[in-house]
């Protein structure tokens, strides 16, 4: 293998999905090639019975709906994997929407699809991309038709022809943002406020259902969020909070600044120990929240940070 392959497998049922991930896994090992297989819980299970035990051994398991909640987690996690074998053709199985995400998960799951393209591009690597189309919205499976310039479908390796470039996918993933309905609170900041940051989110987040611990996290997030801004865009920013309750209740910090994002993978990558800038602080925010939704458009660049409360 000299370049990078990145399929979507489209299954109807298990029997398809254990039949073509498992195919993808066996040639894999065949190959002495590493692997990795990171799906939902359930398929973790299937496709560790399915292969056996003996074969199990030499795959490095993951659980998506962990590894994954936060979309922006994953692909550091992928090159991690690949940077782990070098001179080697890694082969990953990675299944980032499955039924059950929410709208705003899977869109920042179908940026990641996209962007694996860009990171990966021209480096020895196979991701596979399991997609349930009996049960996913059609949308989202038109999504992966555009994010995989590879289906397999039926058995068949097919060239997409609906496959484009990331940047378009990603300037339609960067659709308003939703306004919540309830109470948000506000605060303007500029150079030399961002103490009085930390102090005002650390005052609203002791007020949450947040453990201690994780408001500690947000407090973090949000702090690296107004550097950025503050840093890189424009020297201000406006920071909103706000609770959600329901089946997702949680907390969500919200970061909006005149700042342009200059490269879509900030962040999503895990920087260099030698870097001094390359996307640290937003990588440090994609790992301390459970979402991070991010939209940058021509009115500047927003955060939303998702933390979700027992």
């Amino acid at each position: 293998m000299t370049s990078f392959v990145h399929p979507a497998l489209f299954y109807r049922d298990l029997a398809e999905y254990l039949a073509g991930v498992g195919a993808f896994v066996r040639a894999a090992l065949a190959a002495d090639e590493p692997v990795l297989v990171a799906v939902p819980g359930p398929h973790l299970n299937a496709l560790r019975e399915s292969l056996g035990f003996a074969r199990t051994a030499e795959i490095a398991w993951t659980d998506m709906t962990e590894l994954g909640r936060n979309p922006g987690r994953i692909l550091s996690a992928l090159q991690d994997f690949a940077d782990r074998h070098p001179g080697r053709a890694a082969r990953m199985v990675g299944e980032p929407i499955w039924p059950g995400r929410s709208p705003a998960e899977v869109l920042e799951a179908t940026r990641h699809e996209a962007l694996i393209n860009t990171a990966f591009a021209g480096r020895p690597a196979t991701i596979l991309c399991p997609y349930d189309v009996r049960r996913l919205a059609p949308a989202v499976v038109a999504d992966a038709r555009r994010t995989h310039p590879t289906l397999v479908e039926d058995g068949r390796d097919l060239p997409s022809p609906a496959y484009t470039d990331a940047s378009r996918v990603g300037a339609d993933c960067d659709r308003p943002l939703p306004e919540h309905d309830g109470e948000v609170l506000r605060l303007d900041y500029s150079h030399g406020e961002l103490a009085e940051v930390r102090e005002y989110a650390g005052s609203w987040a002791r007020g949450t259902a947040l453990a201690p611990a994780r408001r500690g996290d947000l407090v973090l997030a949000i702090s690296e969020a107004a550097a950025n801004s503050l840093a890189h865009g424009g020297g201000k920013g406006t920071l909103r909070l706000w609770t959600t309750g329901g089946a997702g209740a949680g907390v969500v910090a919200e970061i909006h600044d005149g700042g342009r994002l200059a490269d879509p993978l900030a962040g999503r990558r895990r920087p260099s120990p030698a870097s001094a800038h390359g996307g640290r602080g937003l990588w440090m925010i994609h790992q301390l929240c459970d979402l991070v939704e991010v939209r940058a458009t021509d009115g500047g660049f927003t955060l939303r940070l998702h933390m979700a409360t027992p």
